[in-house]
């Protein structure tokens, strides 16, 4: 797998901040409406059909989904992670797995939500993880991309009093939309905003976008 080395050290990373983690962001839904209008859009688009929260985390998003009448899968990175939305959000499964080599079957999944998980990404690595999206969603199927805005690299080598090394990719929007379109998908909505209150003082982006046949040949 490409970038291995980096892989590990944000699994590593996540792993010391997990319980610090959940306490901070687990109930970070409360003040994002724009964020739950948008994983509202998600869980229409799928119809009742599974849905794939794609570097979960602790989970919340995918115990908001489920509260909501989806069946989701949260995959992460970090086991840490995991074992903590096991244990908070029952109504969802979990799994451990790697954006590059997603733990899920060819077009298992009605939609997926990827949220701040591929600013961890090194650039050369986004289409074939936007590729592996494609590949476990149904023909159809809708995607949730968001990340923060910018062309900046933030290193965290602390994190909350835990030592990290972990590096924060801040993404362009027209850069995200042209990959996901070499990847299959078409891009359907595009938002900016600005961070608020709770968060990190950054502006956020986001895409939906929507699995499409690739032309032949790629």
């Amino acid at each position: 797998m490409p970038h291995s080395a980096e892989h590990g050290r944000v699994r590593a990373g996540y792993d010391n901040v997990a319980p610090e983690y959940r306490r901070r962001i687990g109930g970070e839904l409360a003040h994002k409406a724009v964020d739950r209008a948008l994983l509202g859009v998600v869980v229409e688009a799928a119809r009742g059909g599974p849905v794939a929260d794609l570097g979960c985390g602790p989970g919340h998003v995918a115990g908001w989904l489920a509260e909501r009448g989806a069946a989701v899968v949260g995959i992460d990175l970090s086991p840490a992670m995991v074992e903590i939305a096991r244990r908070d959000h029952p109504g969802a499964e979990f799994r451990e797995g790697d954006l590059l080599r997603l733990p899920a079957a060819d077009g298992e999944f009605a939609a997926a939500v990827a949220l701040y998980s591929v600013i961890h990404l090194e650039p050369d690595e986004l289409r074939p993880a936007f590729e592996e999206m494609w590949r476990v969603l149904r023909p159809s199927g809708t995607l949730l991309v968001s990340f923060h805005l910018g062309t900046e690299v933030r290193r965290l080598d602390e994190w909350w009093g835990h030592p990290v090394t972990i590096d924060f990719h801040f993404l362009e929007s027209e850069r995200v939309a042209a990959l996901l379109e070499e990847a299959g998908f078409g891009v359907e909505a595009r938002l900016e905003r600005a961070g608020l209150p709770e968060e990190a003082a950054t502006r956020r982006g986001y895409l939906l976008a929507r699995r499409e046949a690739r032309p032949a040949g790629r």
